[in-house]
């Protein structure tokens, strides 16, 4: 296994198959700490992260009891929450099945807790804690208890916590065991977050997700091979990039060729040349359409140009003769695809002159396009011996690899990395970065207006420029630096106040890069 050099494979960033999670708690108890002062450090931990957050809490409190141990989380929490003044009250479904969890039911109507006799009024703006299954669920729920919780969610009446998992999905996989599951407004994964709650598929269930650390040791996270890391906003503040010395001038600070755009979309084309300006790499170069570098040029007076691109007679770019003629090695990376169209014969005519391209390639949109049509997919990109990269997003994926027989996105992406020796980006909802070297990044909380038209082109031409940026430097680029720059691309659509547009959030990109740089300088 290669070194994790960011993010820190810690308790907030590691992401696990449920049966690794649960394998930690059997080993803590195994040592010697109780059962029931586990289930009290994860209810203290859940209701201390709650009384932080009082407006959730203000018209009080309905806890919904799960049969098992989860239930018994949920007992604690309301016990906590009920001693420190919250409206609390508690709605069990179902016959508790667990010991512990009904010991802790007995105390609450004890000290006074209403237990609901029917079932909550689902109009009120209070809190529901859904504490039902989490990570052991393997099964679906009544529909009618869906059914309730969901109407309260689609209908805006209050709020819904699910601990660890909401129940009716997949802890495995995301996705729900019957046609419906709860739909949570905030997931509090505990202990490690379970793979089934970043998949693409969970995504309308989940809602926010907030980690709780339950405190595991360092020498049990040693333990763990790291396989998928999740991201977050929060992780720009220790995201780091290499640049190149203060005194190097323009053609040593980056240099990338991006080949974008025909007569059918000129706009992938000038996105892309925003995403790469938004870089600062120093020096980018561009293949386009002669109409589109008459017009760009105008825009963008900064951007080298290093030919004009044919056009076919069904009005896509052909690349082959530019390529031909160019000393590409002069490059750090290159960038195809947004917006060329498909020719198969021009992608037979360029394939010996990238495989032969010492550089970063990265190929995006069209290119992939062109290469699923091919019969040498496997050929192209075992026998290219440099760096490969592709951003396809799940439809590109699948007309590329058509034959994926895996559990989830995640899984499908490390396979086909592992297989052809490529770092790939596959775009979605919570996009997933897979290194050939069996792991995997994750990228969750983004904005969902980031999977649109425009977007894709704009990051892969910030991905050209900002990794032609890195290699300048000297540093050795590998596939965790593909995952920085989707995340920054990612928080710049999630912060971007003056609209959700490409151009806008392009300039957002340029500005936290800037901020980025300011603060490895000083």
């Amino acid at each position: 296994m290669k070194e994790i050099l960011w993010p820190k494979a810690d308790s907030t960033h590691l992401t696990v198959y449920p049966n690794k999670m649960i394998d930690l708690e059997n080993e803590i108890i195994s040592r010697g700490m109780p059962v029931e002062a586990l289930m009290e450090k994860v209810g203290i931990k859940i209701s201390n992260w709650l009384m932080a957050r009082k407006d959730l809490l203000r018209n009080g409190v309905v806890v919904v009891i799960g049969p098992g141990k989860n239930g018994g989380d949920g007992a604690v929490i309301a016990r906590e929450l009920f001693l420190k003044g919250v409206l609390t009250k508690l709605w069990i479904p179902f016959g508790i099945k667990n010991t512990l969890t009904l010991k802790h039911i007995n105390y609450l109507t004890f000290i006074g807790v209403e237990k609901l006799e029917n079932s909550p009024d689902y109009r009120k703006k209070d809190l529901w804690i859904d504490s039902i299954f989490g990570n052991n669920q393997n099964r679906g729920i009544s529909d009618d208890i869906v059914r309730l919780f969901n109407k309260k969610y689609d209908q805006h009446y209050g709020c819904i916590v699910s601990i660890d998992i909401p129940t009716g999905i997949s802890p495995h996989t995301g996705v729900p065991f019957k046609t419906e599951a709860i739909k949570s407004s905030i997931t509090l994964s505990v202990g490690l977050k379970k793979i089934g709650i970043l998949q693409d598929v969970a995504k309308p269930f989940v809602g926010e997700i907030h980690h709780i650390d339950i405190g595991i040791t360092q020498m049990q996270l040693k333990n763990i091979q790291p396989k998928l890391l999740s991201l977050s906003q929060k992780d720009i503040k220790k995201l780091n990039l290499s640049l190149p010395p203060k005194n190097a001038y323009k053609y040593k600070r980056g240099r990338t060729l991006l080949v974008a755009g025909s007569s059918r979309y000129p706009g992938a084309a000038i996105l892309a040349v925003q995403g790469a300006l938004a870089s600062g790499a120093g020096a980018v170069n561009a293949l386009l359409p002669k109409f589109i570098s008459q017009y760009i040029c105008h825009h963008s007076p900064e951007l080298l140009l290093s030919g004009d691109l044919d056009n076919s007679n069904h009005g896509n770019s052909l690349m082959s003769r530019n390529l031909n003629e160019l000393d590409l090695d002069k490059f750090d990376s290159i960038m195809i695809g947004p917006g060329i169209g498909v020719d198969l014969m021009d992608w037979y005519k360029s394939e010996d002159k990238l495989k032969s391209f010492k550089g970063l390639l990265i190929l995006d949109a069209d290119a992939l396009n062109r290469i699923s049509l091919s019969n040498s997919v496997k050929q192209f990109f075992i026998e290219r011996q440099a760096d490969t990269w592709i951003t396809p997003h799940f439809g590109e994926f699948a007309r590329l690899f058509p034959k994926l027989d895996t559990k989830n996105n995640f899984e499908a992406a490390l396979d086909i990395s592992r297989e052809f020796n490529i770092g790939i980006l596959l775009k979605g909802a919570n996009s997933i970065i897979a290194d050939p070297a069996n792991v995997a990044w994750q990228i969750y909380g983004s904005d969902p207006t980031s999977a649109r038209a425009g977007l894709g082109d704009l990051l892969s031409g910030f991905v050209a420029g900002m990794s032609a940026l890195e290699l300048s430097s000297g540093f050795n680029i590998k596939t965790y630096s593909l995952a920085k720059y989707a995340l920054i691309h990612s928080i710049a659509g999630y912060k971007c106040k003056s609209g959700s547009t490409a151009s806008n959030i392009g300039k957002k990109i340029a500005k936290i890069v800037k901020k980025i740089k300011l603060r490895e300088m000083s």
